[in-house]
């Protein structure tokens, strides 16, 4: 890569470098292990720097940082990567607002740190490019290579488990 595609590239993805390291971190759970997919899907994305066309360089990154990610996972068999499909569970919420808000509101920092580890490693995913990313469906449907209904899928589930999650620690404590 010439000096001047390599100023090119750096000015279109440095910017997203803590996304695409939140993102791994919480795929992978663990700094070190983030830090290795990050460097990986940045050289990845310098090889492939030619096939970028333009339009969204935080998607485009996200994706490479995703695909790192989920194949470092495999190699480390460290987690199971798929949920079963069940029909009645991955039913798309209504979204409108009731107790659970106020559940949520209540929760500490910790709690909701630890329900999100929880979750399997797909709504982790889903809940991250969401709610910490600030991405977009048609976004995170990009990234994950997902239809956007699987994507309000896995985004109503985790948010279910998230809320369970809570429910059943504020029951312990009491």
């Amino acid at each position: 890569m010439d000096p001047s595609e390599l100023k090119r590239f750096e000015r279109t993805f440095l910017p997203h470098m803590s996304a695409a390291y939140n993102l791994a971190h919480w795929l992978t759970r663990s700094d070190q292990d983030a830090e290795d997919v990050v460097q990986e899907a940045y050289l990845r994305a310098v090889r492939f720097f030619g096939g970028f066309r333009g339009g969204n360089s935080k998607a485009w990154f996200l994706t490479i940082v995703r695909n790192a990610a989920y194949s470092w996972l495999q190699r480390s068999q460290a987690h199971g990567l798929t949920t079963p499909f069940d029909e009645l569970i991955h039913d798309v919420e209504d979204g409108s607002p009731g107790p659970e808000l106020e559940l949520l509101q209540s929760a500490t920092r910790q709690d909701l740190l630890e329900a999100l580890e929880s979750l399997p490693v797909e709504f982790r995913e889903a809940l991250v490019l969401r709610e910490l990313e600030g991405l977009s469906y048609k976004e995170i449907a990009e990234v994950s290579g997902l239809p956007i209904g699987t994507v309000m899928s896995r985004l109503a589930r985790a948010r279910r488990n998230l809320r369970q999650f809570l429910i059943d620690r504020g029951a312990k404590e009491e």
